[in-house]
């Protein structure tokens, strides 16, 4: 478990010396979900997870686009350059603008069920949000393995949709981030980009990963079978396997 730091309003955790290995987490992430990646790639590179301030945000200010500046001000405030920047789900939506609007920062990217394209989410509302067993399906949903939805997981989200002005943030940013399509941006982002994606996530299905692929010029696109949304968690090897293999690759560059 590794410990969060804090300092200038920034939360986030840094394990190891090396070139900067930038994890940005998804919607309804937390800091844990890359454990096992830091754990790999502590020892070569320098892993750095900012918290992302989805919860603290003005209403009027939480979107795509604010988390990207914040991360900047983060960069800045840490002095990072030559970034590998990875992100899961929104964390890759929020990768892209960055990329996109400081281009200087960014060496590599790497996006594993990342929205900017189409997302399912959770339909704009959460109509049962007090049903317990509703948000266990739809957390489960996430996965492909059910069992992948632990109780500490639904307990985690069923807590955050049922605080009203968490709930408010999270249905604000996913209606954002629905709203920011990067289609007609996409092939102005000529660094390596790796793509690693379940073939069975429902909520950016394959599709979106092979129309990711087309639009990204420099971009390599490998599927982890029996996968969901978040590969990372649920097939941490396989994920390591495929993430290594691209950042020793552009490492030689």
């Amino acid at each position: 478990m590794s410990i969060i730091k804090e300092e200038n309003g920034f939360k986030y955790i840094e394990e190891g010396e090396g070139d900067t290995l930038l994890l940005l987490h998804g919607l309804f992430g937390a800091l844990s979900n890359f454990d096992d990646v830091t754990e790999a790639f502590k020892s070569q590179y320098k892993v750095v997870i900012p918290l992302l301030p989805i919860y603290d945000l003005p209403l009027l200010t939480t979107g795509v686009t604010t988390l990207s500046k914040y991360l900047l001000k983060f960069v800045k405030h840490k002095k990072l350059k030559n970034i590998n920047l990875l992100g899961n789900s929104l964390g890759g939506h929020v990768a892209l603008i960055f990329t996109l609007n400081n281009p200087e920062y960014v060496k590599a990217l790497v996006l594993t069920g990342s929205s900017g394209l189409y997302e399912n989410s959770f339909g704009g509302t959460f109509p049962k949000r007090e049903n317990y067993e509703f948000i266990r399906e739809k957390v489960a949903y996430t996965f492909f393995d059910p069992a992948m939805a632990t109780k500490e997981l639904v307990d985690e989200v069923y807590e955050t949709v049922n605080d009203r002005n968490k709930v408010i943030r999270i249905l604000s940013m996913a209606k954002s981030a629905i709203r920011h399509n990067l289609a007609k941006d996409l092939h102005k982002i000529t660094i390596p980009v790796c793509l690693i994606w379940g073939m069975n996530d429902t909520v950016t299905p394959p599709d979106v990963a092979t129309e990711f692929h087309n639009l990204l010029p420099n971009s390599e696109l490998n599927w982890i079978d029996n996968c969901g949304h978040a590969p990372m968690m649920e097939v941490p090897n396989e994920f390591i396997k495929f993430l290594r293999r691209f950042l020793d690759r552009v490492l030689l560059k």
